[in-house]
């Protein structure tokens, strides 16, 4: 299952291409003595280890419902997205903390220009491959390909004010610039990481669907449900890219089961046409039921 999910493809080439870009900043530290391009070194440490968790996070989702969770999996993602944003401010403060030390005592560097190359090379990867799972997050609606994009987008900002500050302090030979941009960068990070937190824990507390979607959801009952009466209470909430619709359905109080039934299915299968994946609960009342605001029937 876990192969054949694209998602999980996604995420298993992050593991290989944050590898990949986590040895080319430690041989830019190595051949520099920065602890500048030490401290985005030990950033790539928790990409990796972030793009480890959405490898499990999206094999754990990929689940179908069984007994002990019969409406699925997906929550998986959303708590691999707050684990990647604890890291990732994790990570900040590990910056902040090795950029103070820096100040304190700032050194000139070891074939700086060598190592400002191998890790451009490393940020350039990166940068690619973040707006390719940030695509990709949109297409499969994953947090946790949403959050590892903005992960490697953080990592891009630290290394881009790393460069910048090296080149910087080589060019000036004020060696102080150094730590103090990539102090600098860290608070970025601080702010990026909370906000990836905030936004997965919304997911995590069943936030509703945007205005937009809840609009569409809407005119698709009232276009669908032909021979009904209204739909009220009409509530959804999103768990990874699936959403979960909910709402009552009046219909006249002469109809059969199967004809209210065959208006159910009409406009299940509407919504699960236009939402991709959805769940559709729909409770029938008879029109005594009725309520004003409601959703009216075209």
């Amino acid at each position: 299952m876990l192969l054949t999910d694209d998602r999980a493809r996604l995420a298993l080439a992050s593991v290989a291409i944050g590898a990949v870009v986590l040895g080319l900043k430690f041989y830019a530290w190595w051949i520099t003595g920065s602890v500048a391009l030490l401290s985005d070194a030990l950033e790539s440490i928790v990409n990796v280890a972030a793009s480890l968790l959405a490898v499990v996070a999206l094999w754990i989702a990929a689940h179908p419902a069984d007994a002990q969770h019969p409406y699925g999996h997906h929550k998986a993602e959303y708590l691999s997205a707050v684990v990647e944003g604890v890291l990732i401010v994790i990570a900040a403060v590990i910056i902040l903390r090795e950029a103070a030390l820096a100040l304190m005592s700032p050194r000139v560097l070891d074939a700086p220009w060598t190592g400002l190359v191998v890790n451009g090379i490393a940020t350039t990867l990166n940068l690619v491959w973040a707006i390719v799972l940030l695509r990709a997050s949109q297409r499969y609606r994953s947090p946790a390909l949403r959050a590892d994009g903005w992960h490697l987008l953080a990592d891009v900002v630290t290394s881009v004010g790393v460069i910048g500050g090296l080149a910087a302090a080589v060019v000036t030979g004020w060696w102080w610039l150094d730590p103090v941009l990539a102090g600098i960068v860290a608070l970025n990070i601080l702010y990026l990481g909370w906000h990836l937190v905030q936004r997965s824990i919304q997911g995590l507390m069943d936030e509703a669907a945007d205005a937009e979607t809840l609009e569409r959801i809407r005119t698709l009952i009232a276009q669908t449900a032909t021979g009904a009466l209204e739909a009220h209470d009409v509530r959804t909430r999103h768990a990874g890219r699936v959403t979960f619709v909910e709402f009552h359905l009046v219909v006249p109080g002469e109809w059969t089961v199967a004809e209210a039934h065959a208006v159910c299915d009409r406009i299940e299968a509407a919504l699960k046409t236009e939402l991709e994946a959805a769940v559709v609960t729909i409770h029938v009342e008879p029109e005594a039921k009725a309520k004003s605001p409601g959703v009216p029937v075209l």
